[in-house]
């Protein structure tokens, strides 16, 4: 199937809470009654808000809020049902509400415009933990299928929470943790991952899969092109602003510190509005073969890392000025527009 989906992520504190629960936990609930198609909580390393409060997991005080990014996918209308609810939940939070191309059950090959096919692809495969092929844990494989259709990067993402075909998966100690979603993320060309898409979703059970177009702006050190500005609302009347990513790993070094630490750091002291650091457990980029923790959760010394940051288009030439500094070396950078839910408050 394939058709018009919303992905909307949530950004708050890991800490906060709302009618008496976490706003984390009342989320996933909430995408659990309405059986959206998938949902995952991804905890971050470290990161900071629009209160610009630092959290991070290098400090014992600090860890005990670590930044959250609750992101959830489906087609448009059963997210349109959820998203007056979700932001009376994440009041305090930011929410982005980006348009996507949404593929679940039998997934075909896509023939993208000539425009499009051209530019880049930001692939988002959802699964769950349990999910293998031939006793190989599925993102693992997936890794090295995009690798060898030369896509030119995915790093795998573990969640502590999150609902997969509508049911509530939560990680646990001392457990497999085998239902737990995951989700790989991957840039590559259009022609490249249309292409790919059957034997991604051959692999899968329940196949879960978002495209969105994105401008790679940096590729290991080379400059492709600069953030293009976006207009201020789009079609809808919704604030646009734009969200860079940045695609490293913990062994990744600028002056001697990975970059997505050294990242978060100049980022917050700029007055950038949020960034937070997703570490993942499985990944590769360009050539190189796929590798990542032993353990799911693990923020090891060969892991990837995802570092996202979202401002307005008046700050993100600010924020991307300390991205292409940090990133003289190594790294991929993208930078997509994302309408967003700004609490009214300005907290």
């Amino acid at each position: 199937m394939d058709e018009d989906g919303i992905k909307l992520t949530s950004y708050f504190g890991e800490r906060r809470r709302i009618d008496g629960q976490f706003v984390a936990n009342a989320m996933v609930d909430l995408y659990a009654q309405r059986k959206v198609a998938s949902s995952i909580v991804l905890r971050g390393a470290e990161g900071f808000g629009l209160r610009h409060h630092m959290r991070t997991n290098r400090s014992l005080s600090l860890s005990e809020d670590l930044p959250l990014a609750v992101i959830a996918v489906d087609a448009s209308s059963r997210i349109d049902d959820a998203l007056e609810e979700v932001r009376r939940i994440n009041h305090r939070g930011l929410t982005t509400v980006e348009q996507t191309r949404f593929l679940s059950d039998d997934i075909d090959a896509v023939q993208f415009s000539e425009t499009a096919a051209d530019q880049a692809i930001n692939l988002t495969i959802h699964f769950c933990r349990q999910d293998t092929v031939f006793g190989v844990p599925a993102f693992e494989v997936m890794c090295e299928l995009l690798r060898r259709r030369s896509v030119g990067g995915a790093t795998a993402l573990a969640g502590v929470d999150g609902t997969h075909q509508g049911r509530r998966q939560h990680a646990h100690f001392f457990s497999r943790n085998g239902d737990v979603p995951m989700m790989v993320v991957a840039v590559g060309a259009g022609e490249s991952i249309g292409s790919l898409l059957p034997d991604l979703g051959d692999l899968l059970r329940d196949p879960c899969i978002t495209l969105d177009q994105v401008q790679i702006c940096k590729r290991d050190g080379e400059l492709i092109g600069e953030p293009e500005t976006p207009p201020a609302y789009d079609e809808d009347g919704m604030a646009l602003w734009q969200k860079l990513t940045v695609y490293a790993s913990e062994a990744s070094r600028h002056d001697g510190q990975p970059i997505h630490r050294s990242l978060v750091r100049r980022l917050l002291s700029a007055g950038i509005s949020g960034a937070t650091t997703h570490p993942g457990v499985w990944g590769f980029r360009g050539e190189h073969v796929p590798h990542g923790g032993q353990h799911l959760l693990q923020f090891a010394h060969h892991v990837p890392a995802m570092t996202v940051a979202i401002d307005t288009p008046q700050r993100i030439p600010t924020a991307f000025g300390i991205v292409d500094e940090l990133t003289a070396e190594h790294g991929l950078v993208t930078c997509e527009s994302v309408p967003v839910i700004v609490p009214a408050s300005g907290d």
